[in-house]
């Protein structure tokens, strides 16, 4: 039997919303609720505070469920006890006996909310402190400056709650808040990982891909599917909706017709012309991009500046100044890492000539696309073509307009992709 009754779920930055925190709050917790729905617990709503009251489920289920909701700042496994002092310190032996494995230093910290105690916080702590080290002080040793673990008692006007420590959640704000984005995703490390910060600030992330069959193969294609069912988890109702950009034609005039070291500036610019339309279709109002800082020829500063020029729609970089090797840690930790360094290639990498500029401007670039033949055109026409897909974590696959089965949906996909 667990130790724990309840979970005490705390916002971070939404306590910070004034008028817009009940807005903050109604999404976070239709996010707790459809993540936790598989979960034997109850939503206990309370004032200011929010409980998942556990019935008999395992405490590593529900905090995996809980790293996966934008917008909780941290939560607590409380024990609720009786607001009487006998009853504290026989639920804090509990906990104590139960979770503290080897001698540890500690101390006792109290909150109480309810005034109408007749003992201030102080007073509290040291009468439930006595009690408590009566029945555990082959477990605990007091150290009131730097203990290794401390016990918490928050008493509140209808209960105490005893708990030991806080664990860190996602924190930002919910899902979908924000908000509409479109991320431009590769099959690399860095746009997945934008996604999810975008995705952690309440943004409600669409991925936008540009496949390039036959030049690319069907598998880069799925490896961005896979990558998109990593990124539902986080997602409002765990859909995400996957646009899928038939690049080729465009693709074959910049190779046949750009000078090479200007190849991946024109491509780039042309990406962002593409889901700039797309995005005014999809009511997006922002782009997002995996970019960071110097990491590659096309992510100069240069780089940057002649590419975006073609847009008006604000792109958003939450890698812009992020270490690589933070990059990948965070990759790893929304289980992403594995697929973005499958060997498949994307049209970004499958064709990047050496020399490519990494001081592009403007004045060169529009030089270079007066050679392709009203490319302006080709936009609209894949802009036209281009097909959505909503992915969910379990393998779900749906076109969007048809809401085509698990199977029609991947054939279509096939079909769309080979098709081209």
């Amino acid at each position: 039997m667990s130790t724990y009754d309840k979970v005490l779920i705390r916002f971070g930055d939404l306590m910070l919303k004034g008028k817009n925190q009940k807005i903050f709050r109604e999404r976070a917790i239709a996010l707790l609720k459809q993540n936790t729905k598989h979960l034997n617990v109850a939503l206990e709503k309370r004032h200011d505070r929010l409980f998942l009251v556990i019935q008999n489920e395992d405490l590593n289920a529900i905090e995996q469920a809980l790293m996966h909701v934008t917008g909780i700042g941290s939560f607590s496994f409380v024990k609720s006890s009786e607001k009487d002092y006998d009853s504290i310190v026989l639920n804090a032996i509990q906990v104590i006996q139960n979770e503290v494995k080897a001698k540890k230093t500690f101390k006792v910290e109290t909150k109480r909310t309810d005034k109408s105690l007749p003992h201030t916080s102080q007073e509290i702590t040291q009468i439930l402190s006595k009690g408590i080290l009566k029945e555990v002080h082959e477990l605990v040793t007091v150290d009131v400056r730097n203990p290794e673990v401390t016990l918490h008692v928050e008493i509140n006007e209808t209960e105490a709650l005893i708990y030991l420590d806080s664990k860190k959640g996602l924190g930002g704000f919910p899902v979908g808040v924000a908000g509409r984005g479109l991320l431009l995703i590769s099959g690399g490390i860095d746009s997945p990982v934008a996604g999810f910060l975008a995705m952690k600030q309440g943004v409600e992330v669409e991925g936008i891909h540009f496949e390039s069959t036959p030049m690319t193969s069907i598998e880069s294609a799925q490896k961005v599917i896979e990558l998109a069912k990593k990124m539902s988890v986080y997602a409002y109702r765990q859909e995400f909706r996957l646009h899928m950009v038939p690049f080729f034609k465009l693709h074959q005039e910049i190779i046949a017709r750009i000078s090479p070291s200007y190849v991946i500036t024109v491509m780039r610019r042309m990406f962002f012309r593409v889901s700039e339309k797309l995005a005014q279709k999809k009511h997006a109002l922002v782009l997002i991009t995996g970019e960071s800082i110097g990491q590659v020829a096309s992510q100069t500063l240069d780089s940057m500046h002649t590419i975006e020029a073609v847009t008006t729609i604000p792109i958003i970089r939450p890698l812009a100044t992020t270490d690589k090797q933070d990059i990948i840690k965070l990759s790893k930790q929304i289980d992403t890492y594995d697929i973005s360094i499958m060997p498949f290639e994307d049209c970004c990498t499958i064709y990047t000539p050496s020399g490519s500029s990494t001081k592009p401007n403007i004045k060169k670039a529009l030089i270079n696309e007066k050679f392709m033949v009203e490319y302006d055109k080709i936009i609209d026409e894949i802009v036209a073509q281009t097909k959505t897909f909503v992915i969910t974590p379990n393998s779900d696959i749906r076109l969007e307009q048809h809401g085509f089965t698990v199977t029609e949906a991947w054939e279509a996909m096939h079909d769309h992709i080979e098709g081209q």
